[in-house]
């Protein structure tokens, strides 16, 4: 897209991990639940398979069928899997025609980073922190409402994504979050 946005889209090289943890109560791989052969991978297995059918679309520039597969995603995680609809909220804001749409799913993103604690982002990854979401979350809406022509809105929210930029590590994704930041600055004044 044309725009700013900060979290990485899906991409060959970084797929979705849509197996990870959902409920730490749930039985382990290769525990028995009373089904068939596989039964308990069935869920897990058809999730990945609509991620990775939402982002082969997206790289091909299917725009249509990419917000289709991410959208019978978005319904199959359910509301407890905030993690993964925090990053299937950002691809879809990416994918929207609609700078209103893209404002909705950016909502939706936040959302869901506001609900994930820092103890449950972990269990998918031990070194992830909720806090490094919050720069680019509040710079893509910072963008999305410059595209709706409010620039006020847009700069509140630029401030929470600047206020929030000590939380990202030194590397070069972080590093274009900063740049991006600054360019949106620089559009606001």
């Amino acid at each position: 897209m044309s725009d700013v946005r900060g979290m990485r889209g899906p991409s060959p090289d970084d797929p979705l991990d849509l197996d990870g943890p959902h409920d730490p109560s749930a039985p382990e791989e290769g525990e028995r639940t009373g089904g068939g052969p596989g039964d308990e991978d069935e869920p897990a297995l058809a999730r990945i398979a609509l991620g990775l059918d939402g982002a082969r679309a997206a790289q091909r520039g299917r725009t249509a069928e990419a917000r289709a597969g991410f959208e019978a995603l978005w319904e199959a995680l359910g509301e407890r899997d905030v993690f993964h609809r925090c990053l299937v909220a950002h691809y879809l804001a990416d994918l929207q025609d609609d700078p209103r749409a893209e404002l909705e799913w950016d909502r939706r993103a936040l959302a869901a980073a506001d609900s994930l604690s820092a103890e449950r982002a972990r269990t998918y990854e031990s070194a992830l922190q909720v806090r490094a979401f919050y720069p680019s979350l509040h710079l893509n809406l910072a963008s999305d409402h410059l595209k709706l022509g409010e620039p006020d809105l847009a700069r509140e929210q630029l401030e929470r994504a600047v206020r929030s930029l000590d939380a990202l590590p030194e590397d070069a994704y972080s590093a274009s979050i900063r740049t991006a930041v600054d360019e949106l600055r620089q559009r606001l004044r």
